[in-house]
């Protein structure tokens, strides 16, 4: 088979496309770095590509807040192709601004319940990504751990703790009220979370370094082929990348999420 074509959307404002394009290289894909504005026209078709990545930056400035404008535009002029996409079981990953914009689009958590198959894809928002608890932008090295529990495509298979950094100042994840989040978490929707670096639950600040609840970094639809979360792996995917490299430090690298995204991606 040869190697899936994946779409990484670009907008003005984001940065991190050719990283994310680099990674979905070394896992074994095809990508294809687009403006939004071309899809938009009908330059390219979403139905072309077997996979979706939307990275990381500040879209539009996040002028009507982190995402909320790309969301807006992508479910209004592209929802249905959005739709049939993520129906269709095609992979999708959103990166730090990219998580922003699916949970801001309803795509994430997405539709819950006995009734989701039959449903659209979106549904009203009922989380966002607010202001770090300690309000200030936060750039550091964290760990995250995969949710066993949990059936992403991307997630699943994953046995090794990852360690990225983050990059945001509204990475803080929350939800609408209680109820949606025990019925996030019920439905085995948290794909990651935070933790120390023993791969222990996160014990606060700095390790879950925004405040997210029950220490979530990631969050997958009930379908289990969309996912978003704030830290950076494409910006660990080489050994030598590395914080403690030279301290003879390696491992728990972002790349499988990459690699098991694409395998996806190919079967479907």
């Amino acid at each position: 088979m040869g190697r899936p074509p994946v779409l990484v959307l670009h907008a003005t404002g984001t940065n991190r496309d050719r990283e994310a394009a680099r990674a979905i290289a070394l896992a074994g894909g095809a990508p294809d770095i687009v403006h939004v504005n071309r899809l938009l026209r009908g330059d390219v078709r979403l139905d072309d590509y077997a996979m979706l990545v939307i990275p990381g930056g500040f879209s539009f400035g996040d002028d009507l807040g982190a995402g909320k404008l790309w969301a807006a535009m992508l479910r209004e002029r592209v929802g249905d192709a959005l739709d049939g996409f993520v129906a269709a079981n095609k992979p999708v990953i959103g990166i730090c601004n990219g998580f922003q914009v699916l949970v801001k689009s309803g795509l994430l958590p997405g539709p819950l319940g006995e009734d989701v198959a039959d449903a659209s894809s979106f549904a009203p928002q009922t989380a966002t990504l607010t202001r770090n608890e300690r309000l200030h932008f936060e750039c550091r090295w964290v760990h995250l751990a995969a949710n066993q529990q949990s059936d992403c495509v991307f997630t699943r298979d994953l046995d090794e703790l990852i360690h990225c950094p983050i990059a945001h100042g509204e990475g803080r994840f929350v939800t609408i009220d209680d109820a949606t989040l025990d019925r996030i978490e019920g439905a085995g929707l948290v794909a990651l979370r935070y933790v120390n670096a023993d791969g222990s639950d996160a014990d606060g600040w700095p390790h879950n370094p925004n405040g997210s609840l029950h220490n979530i970094a990631g969050i997958t639809n009930q379908q289990g082929n969309v996912l978003g979360l704030m830290p950076h792996p494409e910006d660990h995917i080489d050994p030598l990348q590395h914080p403690g490299r030279h301290r003879g430090l390696s491992g728990q690298l972002g790349l499988p999420l990459f690699t098991a995204g694409v395998r996806h991606a190919a079967s479907v």
